[in-house]
């Protein structure tokens, strides 16, 4: 049988090309995984972005862990505007609605819950927790930072440290009657804005001493929002509420 006779020169031609394609192919995923990061963290923040990041924090501070609303606090009331179009985008933003908050900060919520119970009212959570991501939209669709936080510091909504509520009659659920409704961006919905009925100040300041007490301030251009104490020890995050739950 004759002998075959192998090309060097071929052969080594054909590893040089699969090489640089190979190589060509791999440079291509670094630049669109990197590109997709620039997108979901385009200042660069230090965010938690994986469960294993998030679970790690937790595993170290159990301060740090996401606590879903419902389970901890009975009947508390959800109407999570960013899970429906009924909010200022017009877009379904969340894929689910529910509300999360850091373990301590969830904690002083159900105080507040427990303490309104004794005047037969209770709480209505619009927002809490919520994705990097989301910030980003919601200052594309609307960058005033009034209103909606800037993304190039975060949102205190992303560190699991803020809540939009209100509050509810435990009789029949109806909202008690506040200056405006939740995300009005108008001047009647700053806390300091007095042009209003005295029951509905009187409700406010209700509703502003109460959260003080347990450690939340509100905001000053939404009446409705509430920043926990501390907040600033607390990591931003661009979990999905599936990946908070795994």
């Amino acid at each position: 049988m004759a002998a075959i006779k192998l090309n060097s020169n071929h052969g080594f031609n054909y590893f040089l090309r699969f090489s640089i394609g190979g190589l060509l192919l791999f440079s291509v995923l670094i630049l669109q995984a990197q590109s997709t990061e620039r997108k979901r963290n385009p200042y660069n923040l230090k965010i938690i972005a994986t469960t294993v990041e998030y679970k790690n924090q937790v595993a170290k501070n159990g301060q740090m862990e996401m606590v879903n609303l419902e389970k901890l606090i009975p009947g508390i009331v959800l109407d999570i505007r960013y899970a429906t179009k009924n909010n200022f985008t017009g877009e379904i933003i969340y894929e689910a609605p529910k509300a999360f908050l850091r373990k301590p900060v969830a904690e002083a919520l159900k105080k507040v819950q427990d303490s309104l119970a004794y005047h037969q009212l209770g709480l209505k959570i619009y927002d809490a927790y919520r994705p990097y991501a989301a910030t980003l939209r919601f200052y594309e669709v609307y960058p005033d930072t009034n209103f909606v936080a800037n993304p190039k510091y975060g949102s205190r909504h992303n560190r699991g440290c803020a809540v939009d509520l209100t509050i509810v009659s435990l009789s029949g659920g109806e909202e008690i009657q506040m200056p405006t409704v939740f995300d009005d961006f108008s001047e009647k919905a700053h806390p300091e804005y007095d042009n209003l009925p005295d029951d509905v100040i009187k409700n406010r300041r209700f509703l502003f001493s109460i959260l003080s007490h347990f450690g939340f301030s509100y905001y000053h251009s939404e009446w409705w929002h509430f920043d926990y104490k501390d907040w600033g020890k607390y990591s931003l995050m661009d979990l999905s509420f599936d990946e908070l739950e795994k």
